[in-house]
């Protein structure tokens, strides 16, 4: 049987009841950082908060510090979220762990498919992921700046329609 992990000490999340934790990270300069099934929890101040894996556009271990970028939805077109990138947060841990190796497991496995569309403009990443705690998918939608709106709305409202298209069988 697992052992059942405890909250660091000045840990002031609330995690949901079914919330298991997966590890904890001890930061350099005090606090620590939490992974959970559901999310990160990351401190913000003298509280924490959790950003769920599906809104975590990226995550690098520079063997230092986690690097985590994390993405907000910006609008939506029919069910598709759009996303938009927060600046990266930069999170210096006293030992790594398995803290690096378990951020990229849990972020990569919400990914269920990704493709790139070249637009006007510019272009954009459809997404869809898993959102923890939740049955089914979400399609998400990260444009780069300079994108022409109403060819990624159009492209969009495609795409949502492909997907909502049942696959015949072979």
């Amino acid at each position: 049987m697992a052992a059942v992990l405890e909250l660091p000490a000045g840990f002031t999340g609330t995690l949901e009841a079914d919330e298991r934790i997966v590890t904890t990270g001890e930061l350099a300069g005090g606090g620590h950082l939490v992974l959970t099934r559901l999310g990160l929890w990351v401190p913000e101040g003298a509280e924490h908060r959790r950003m769920g894996w599906h809104l975590v556009s990226k995550a690098v271990w520079d063997r230092s510090a986690l690097v985590v970028t994390e993405a907000v939805a910006t609008g939506t077109v029919g069910a598709a979220v759009l996303l938009g990138d927060l600046p990266p947060r930069r999170f210096a841990l006293a030992q790594p762990g398995t803290v690096p190796e378990m951020v990229r497991e849990r972020v990569t496995s919400s990914i269920r498919s990704s493709h790139r569309c070249e637009l006007p403009g510019g272009g954009a990443w459809f997404v869809q992921r898993r959102v923890p705690g939740l049955d089914g998918v979400v399609l998400q939608v990260r444009a780069d700046p300079g994108t022409a709106p109403g060819a990624l709305e159009a492209m969009v409202l495609e795409v949502l329609q492909r997907l909502s298209r049942p696959v015949p069988p072979v």
